[in-house]
């Protein structure tokens, strides 16, 4: 396919990022702003699920930010008016969190969608909507790598739920013409993460446990397999997913080559720290039930359509999350 001009299709542009002092709707929001779009950010700073203003803290004073949860119409119709792109992170990313609150996870990731794309129906109804999901909606994998024809067997509440979410984008592009696009995120990292806790997945703590000389805890054998991708990666791939005509409501995973095993990933990370240290430790109870091995995507379908491939290795992504860490804990503790 022909280069995507970002800069052309964002420039003077409205666009809205829900979940925007997040982790990766940051990232989103500070490259619109860089491209010349105007920026709205949507966040209900819920305790604990990764909102934070220093996220955004060298641009804020370019980016409208309202401090609001999805539900409330009254915040978020005024934002999505004259919206031409939507990006739409918020969400509850817990899988752990998914179990023993599964009614929150329903009401931030199925409940919450509804009342956004009915706000889109309402006030910005030519909007291309760009949603991130999970590879957790598969399940455990019948095949490696998972490619979109996969079927989708959730094995947590969460994966369940953004499913749920992905079906709602569908069911608004076939009843009211909204066009949206739906990607399947795999193992995010980078500067800005949530480091607090352990609850969001296994690479930000085991980036805080290393930045901080401590020793990281592999469970398990160490031996699953898993694909990760840095968050500037991510964030081109959602500028090109609504960039570019031809994704209108497709369904695209992304993906990181090659896969590494978790006491692999524990290794590099204590050799780009010194005074960390890795050990293996018993899966607790709650963890074993919703793992499922190793668990890696293609992302040949995105890399065919929008030419998106990820560019940052490992080892220098990493280096660089850890440099921002060592600097900026104390704002993410």
């Amino acid at each position: 396919m022909s280069e995507v001009d970002l800069e052309a299709a964002f420039a003077g542009k409205t666009a809205l990022v829900t979940g925007g002092l997040g982790f990766i709707g940051s990232h989103v929001a500070r490259r619109l702003v860089r491209l010349g779009a105007r920026v709205r950010v949507i966040d209900a700073l819920v305790p604990d699920c990764g909102g934070n203003p220093f996220n955004l803290h060298d641009v804020r004073e370019r980016v409208e930010v309202k401090v609001a949860d999805l539900r409330d119409a009254e915040a978020l119709d005024p934002l999505l008016a004259g919206s031409a792109h939507v990006f739409n992170l918020a969400g509850q990313v817990s899988h752990v969190d998914s179990m023993t609150r599964p009614l929150d996870d329903l009401e931030n990731n199925a409940r919450a969608q509804l009342c956004l794309l009915e706000a889109c129906r309402r006030r910005a109804p030519e909007a291309r909507v760009v949603f991130t999901s999970t590879r957790q909606v598969y399940g455990r994998p019948r095949y490696l790598p998972l490619d979109e024809a996969h079927p989708c067997e959730a094995s947590d509440v969460n994966g369940a739920h953004k499913r749920a979410a992905e079906q709602y984008h569908r069911v608004y592009a076939a009843a009211y013409g909204l066009t949206s696009v739906v990607l399947r995120l795999t193992n995010t990292y980078g500067p800005g993460q949530l480091v607090k806790h352990p609850r969001q997945g296994f690479i930000g703590w085991f980036v805080r446990l290393a930045a901080e000389g401590k020793t990281i805890e592999v469970m398990g054998d160490g031996e699953q397999r898993r694909d990760l991708n840095h968050v500037d990666d991510v964030a081109t791939a959602l500028l090109l997913a609504a960039a570019s005509p031809q994704t209108g409501n497709g369904t695209y995973n992304l993906g990181g080559t090659p896969p590494v095993s978790l006491r692999e990933l524990a290794a590099l990370l204590v050799e780009l720290s010194p005074g960390a240290s890795w050990r293996l430790v018993p899966f607790p109870t709650d963890r074993a039930r919703i793992d499922v091995g190793d668990a890696f995507a293609s992302y040949a379908a995105i890399q065919r359509d929008l030419g998106w491939e990820p560019r940052i290795g490992l080892r220098e992504g990493l280096a660089e999350t850890l440099r921002f860490y060592r600097q900026n804990l104390d704002r993410y503790r």
